[in-house]
């Protein structure tokens, strides 16, 4: 049986193939090539991967990420669909799952949101609790920047604090909805904000979502 991770794979692979390498993305300055580019990266050239996170890293990530954004496109979408390499750790079920579901949920979403026609998918209530216990496990890494308190809470109620502060900005959407906003994604999540005026205006201007 298929698993989230590989089901989010396909679905990223075959709307890059149909929008096209030119297409916008909701990554600043990044095209659909640049971010099929960067999710092969990421599990394919660890030795440059951490360029992300690591300083002295970053000449190397950005030199690799020009080696795969010149290759064609049509190669790299292949390489999204076949997956990481032979002995790669992504190719064990649980590290894919643990690693991959969130990644290629925010990113297919990256994709399909900067276009205009986008519509919002119907997700069934198994994935949105997957979602959810990733979230619960991010969230305070997500929110740990922003200027005020941080509550991400789903429709039925449950809560996870992202960020302890005063004043509190609660935020209510389905799983799949806090993960776009704590993405960073504020402006394309369907969500609620509840909470002072100033106090969400400050957590929109801080733009301190995010890993």
């Amino acid at each position: 049986m298929s698993t989230f991770a590989k089901r989010e794979r396909l679905l990223l692979a075959d709307l890059l193939e149909t929008v096209g390498p030119d297409a916008e993305t909701l990554c600043e300055g990044w095209r659909a090539r640049d971010l099929a580019a960067h999710v092969i990266v990421r599990e394919r050239r660890p030795d440059a991967a951490g360029g992300a996170l690591i300083k002295p890293l970053a000449s190397r990530l950005e030199k690799v990420m020009a080696e795969y954004t010149a290759k064609p496109y049509e190669e790299l979408i292949q390489l999204i669909r076949t997956g990481p390499p032979r002995f790669s750790p992504f190719q064990l079920k649980q590290v894919d799952e643990a690693a991959n579901v969130v990644e290629f949920y925010v990113h297919t979403e990256d994709v399909r949101r900067a276009q205009p026609d986008w519509g919002r998918r119907e997700l069934d209530a198994v994935f949105q609790d997957t979602l959810w216990s990733r979230l619960e496990r991010m969230a305070r890494l997500m929110g740990r920047g922003v200027p005020t308190g941080l509550v991400l809470r789903r429709p039925d109620g449950q809560t996870v604090v992202a960020h302890r502060g005063a004043p509190v900005v609660t935020v209510t959407g389905e799983p799949s909805e806090l993960l776009m906003f704590a993405y960073g994604r504020q402006d394309a999540a369907q969500v609620e904000l509840e909470g002072d005026a100033a106090a969400i205006d400050t957590l929109h201007a801080s733009r301190q979502l995010g890993i």
